[in-house]
């Protein structure tokens, strides 16, 4: 039973309805229609890319917390962001650099993407839906010829339907040139052959509706009706023109272009993850020497954003299309032995683009070595409550594990500044 029908139960029934309104002022909702979640696994350092400080030194007998690259002027005026980062310095006036996200998890990078991903910790039996599928279940599909949701990494609990189950799962793939594996059908298998597949298949199908195997039937189901041509073609980047492409730089960017078209093709939700762990040996997680080569990362970065905003705009889908980059937790000022950084949760950066919202460059403060938030905290839980009010789902409503209800977010509360 939901809040109004038990105030309505308790012969309150004339209070309800102005309960439910204010409910639904206090949340506010915006009109972004899909989104692009670009995931930085290992930890992307706050404090060498969005919220810039003093400059320190990691290569000193002593060395010296900070900053490890100069900061740069932004299209906001009073916003700084690394020197790393000029195409998007340009985009600002399009993006919110949230600098005062927190969580208390900072040791284990399984557990904090969980906790980014579902926005809760990892309790008792309980599987917790992602972002993404949380998207997938109140929006659908823009355009029911594709799914709701696709990941462009590897796949992972942390990204999937949890108590929702599989139908608003991912379809995923990890090679922008081929698309995602088994969606083209095999040389020599005719539409006839296919046809009699098909019939034996639908001969073995179990008949218990709530099943494992029943599910198993369906996921199969619709993967033959987005097998084909018609599906497929939006991951032919040949589609698009070669200067539009070198826009967005290398491999990482070419997964932002296939995000692009996929959302342009009604996907509702895309997670795109960044894996280039050979361009440094370690990826965002820049321990040690890791670091020695973190700029390269950032540059990639770089160009990858910018080149997507840009496009999006061009294409008129950056008022309609959310740009989120994310990331388990950030880096501290201070360096390790080897002139690295460690593992920070207690403060830091996540990013917000396009989607509709009233941006400002950069939103929250923290202290002098980006160690602490000294203004306008930012949950986990409320970063998801931003992403969920941005593409017009009231986030007031529960989710439904089997007959158990379950808030949308824990706790969360949108940002209301960005609304």
């Amino acid at each position: 039973m939901d809040r109004r029908s038990f105030i309505s139960a308790l012969g309150l029934a004339p209070f309800a309805a102005q309960l439910n309104a204010a409910s639904t002022l206090s949340t506010p909702q915006g009109k972004a229609e899909h989104c692009i979640f670009i995931w930085l696994g290992g930890g992307m350092g706050q404090i060498d890319t969005f919220d810039p400080k003093a400059l320190g030194d990691n290569k000193a007998a002593k060395k010296k917390a900070g900053s490890l690259y100069p900061s740069i002027e932004t299209a906001v005026a009073g916003v700084r962001i690394a020197e790393h980062l000029p195409r998007t310095a340009k985009l600002m006036e399009h993006v919110t650099a949230v600098r005062s996200v927190n969580h208390k998890v900072i040791d284990e990078h399984a557990f904090a993407t969980n906790l980014v991903h579902t926005g809760r910790m990892i309790s008792g039996n309980a599987v917790y839906p992602s972002i993404g599928s949380i998207v997938a279940h109140r929006r659908g599909a823009a355009d029911p010829t594709v799914p709701a949701y696709m990941l462009i990494g590897y796949p992972n609990v942390s990204r999937g339907p949890g108590f929702l189950g599989i139908k608003d799962g991912y379809i995923y793939l990890v090679d922008t040139q081929t698309g995602p594996n088994g969606f083209t059908r095999p040389e020599g298998v005719t539409d006839e052959r296919d046809a009699r597949r098909r019939e034996l298949l639908g001969a073995l199908s179990p008949n218990q509706p709530d099943s494992s195997l029943s599910e198993y039937a369906e996921a199969q189901r619709e993967a033959f009706r987005l097998a084909g041509p018609s599906f497929m073609k939006h991951f032919d980047l040949t589609q698009e023109s070669a200067d539009l492409r070198a826009s967005y730089g290398g491999e990482f960017g070419q997964r932002c272009l296939t995000a692009r078209r996929l959302i342009q093709g009604g996907v509702r939700f895309v997670e795109v993850s960044h894996n280039l762990n050979f361009i440094n040996g370690t990826g965002w997680d820049v321990h040690n020497h890791g670091i020695d080569n973190q700029h390269t990362l950032i540059r990639e970065l770089d160009n990858a954003l910018a080149g997507l905003l840009a496009d999006l705009k061009a294409h008129g889908l950056l008022d309609k299309t959310l740009v989120v980059v994310g990331t388990e937790f950030g880096r501290p000022a201070d360096f390790d032995g080897n002139g690295g950084r460690g593992h920070q949760g207690t403060a830091f950066s996540m990013v917000l683009a396009g989607g509709g919202l009233k941006h400002c460059g950069a939103y929250g403060t923290t202290d002098d070595l980006s160690k602490k938030v000294v203004e306008n905290p930012v949950s986990i839980p409320d970063f998801h409550a931003t992403i969920l009010a941005a593409l017009g789902i009231d986030t007031t409503r529960d989710l439904m594990a089997g007959a158990r209800p379950v808030p949308m977010t824990d706790g969360g509360k949108p940002i209301a500044r960005l609304f």
